[in-house]
């Protein structure tokens, strides 16, 4: 009897319903609830990036021919923001939320500016999750352990130091050391890469935001220990970074300048 009342729940919880996984308004909640660095993005800024965005995919000869998630960033000094997007073809694209980040500087050895352009997700180039030590400084660069980090392969990069010209560098998105880094999203500090918040880290994570191609690969078979067997993957997935670069000469209200922590 208590053998066949084990094979029940065993079932029961087999047989339960999967989350359901959250459409675009969902995820705009999500990321309100859940994200804890986040820019209160003006509707009417919007139109704008679209502008810069569709450029870069124009250039890049990218034709976005469903709808599907993106990630842009704007790595001007004077903004230093991501905004995550949801986009349909034929539509203006659904801001699903912005947060502050941290592009490359210059002016130090091994310090890249972090390239414009468009920057595809996809398994050829597979991510990580973060150890979570400390480097000689006391710095986990990649954040917490576990954190995930998505990696967009070789770019070349602007050198920030000696004479300038161009180099390779790895270029991932990634979040940073909670205590000392983190609170200095909004300014110009990595060597290249994209800082972002931890939690928008686990929102890209768990609904599996720029991982259309991830997803396609394990419908086929492949096996990516990076994904997490508990992801709810959103329906319309994406595989796009896009890197741009507003230009602006003063900082806009909604993308305040970091208050530097006592050295």
């Amino acid at each position: 009897m208590r053998h066949l009342l084990t094979v029940v729940l065993v079932l029961g919880w087999l047989l339960q319903p999967a989350a359901a996984a959250p459409g675009p308004a969902e995820l705009a909640a999500h990321y309100a609830h859940t994200v804890d660095r986040r820019l209160a993005l003006p509707q009417d800024e919007v139109p704008a990036y679209t502008t810069l965005m569709r450029a870069q995919l124009q250039d890049a000869g990218i034709v976005l021919q469903q709808a599907q998630y993106l990630v842009l960033v704007d790595r001007s000094p004077q903004v230093q923001a991501l905004l995550l997007l949801w986009l349909a073809p034929g539509n203006e694209p659904l801001l699903i939320g912005a947060s502050p980040v941290s592009t490359g500087r210059t002016g130090q050895y091994d310090y890249f500016e972090t390239p414009t352009g468009v920057y595809a997700h996809t398994p050829a180039v597979r991510d990580f999750r973060a150890e979570g030590t400390s480097n000689e400084f006391g710095i986990r660069g990649f954040g917490a352990q576990g954190m995930r980090v998505f990696d967009f392969g070789w770019q070349s990069g602007r050198r920030g130091w000696g004479a300038g010209g161009t180099s390779p560098m790895r270029l991932l998105l990634h979040a940073t050391d909670p205590d000392w880094l983190e609170p200095l999203l909004g300014s110009v500090e990595s060597k290249g890469c994209i800082r972002v918040p931890a939690t928008l880290i686990t929102l890209l994570d768990q609904y599996g935001v720029l991982d259309a191609d991830y997803e396609e690969a394990a419908r086929t078979g492949q096996h990516f220990w990076v994904l997490s067997p508990q992801r709810t993957p959103v329906p319309d997935a994406g595989r796009y970074l896009v890197i741009v670069d507003s230009g602006r000469t003063q900082r806009p209200a909604w993308s305040p300048a970091p208050r530097a922590l006592p050295r």
